[in-house]
């Protein structure tokens, strides 16, 4: 299902929550995000071959894909950017990730097909000019991945928070907000507290969001935050969270018998 998350008329955010090919339910769900804004687009973390026929197809409903300005990838994971090789070929884009990813995302590609297309993005993040707008890559490392990046589009004032904030709820239940915030921690809870690598980190975060005018957070598996209030109650359960190394004990790391 393709989700208007925000329509000024310029400026478009879409979402497709359903694209995963998956009838024996082996993988995970995930979403995939297109952002235009004056006839120049980005396409955010667009997934791997299971996706890309379908986001290929919904997209032209929306944007030309041979026109996309930009691939940004929260980080360098099959999920996110498997399907790199088919959207360099059939456009000009250029594929931003973070510098610690550059000379991996080759793997993903044909034998000199990402040569000087692969940009790095540098630890502190930066803006990223899209038509009239820019997009700014967030710092968001260790959440999961050592080199990670969200990305907020200052216009719509969503978050696109990548891994943080994911959902693990069934494929046709992606497309509509949360709710009621309690109910929905048991699709969160084991996911954060193994994923995100510590407390210490996701305070970090937590304090960085608090400065920033969010009115959606929007995670690349599962539902959306969308309003202030309900933000607020993800970044007050997240930063109370012990998770990652938290957790870690002798235990854990033990010659199996």
């Amino acid at each position: 299902m393709a989700i208007e998350l925000f329509n000024n008329g310029k400026h478009l955010c879409m979402m497709f929550d359903d694209l995963v090919d998956d009838a024996a339910g082996e993988a995970v769900q995930a979403n995939q995000f297109l952002i235009v804004d004056h006839d120049h687009g980005a396409l955010l973390d667009p997934g791997g071959n299971m996706t890309y026929n379908g986001l290929l197809m919904a997209m032209h409903n929306y944007f030309a894909p041979k026109n996309l300005d930009y691939i940004l990838a929260s980080h360098a994971d099959p999920d996110i950017i498997a399907s790199v090789n088919k959207w360099m070929i059939h456009s000009d884009c250029k594929v931003m990730i973070s510098k610690l990813w550059v000379r991996f995302v080759p793997h993903f590609c044909s034998v000199g097909n990402a040569v000087g297309r692969v940009q790095g993005i540098p630890d502190e993040g930066m803006s990223l000019p899209l038509g009239q707008s820019v997009i700014k890559a967030i710092p968001a490392h260790f959440m999961h991945s050592e080199g990670n990046f969200q990305f907020y589009d200052p216009v719509s004032k969503i978050l696109f928070s990548g891994d943080m904030g994911a959902s693990l709820v069934p494929h046709d239940a992606a497309d509509t907000p949360v709710e009621d915030f309690k109910s929905h921690i048991q699709y969160m809870d084991g996911f954060h507290r193994r994923y995100m690598i510590s407390n210490k980190i996701c305070r970090y975060w937590v304090n960085m969001v608090r400065g920033m005018d969010v009115e959606m957070i929007v995670p690349q598996h599962g539902r959306m935050f969308k309003g202030k209030k309900m933000v607020n109650e993800f970044l007050n359960w997240i930063e109370a969270l012990p998770c990652g190394v938290d957790n870690m004990t002798q235990e854990h790391y033990r010659v199996p018998a």
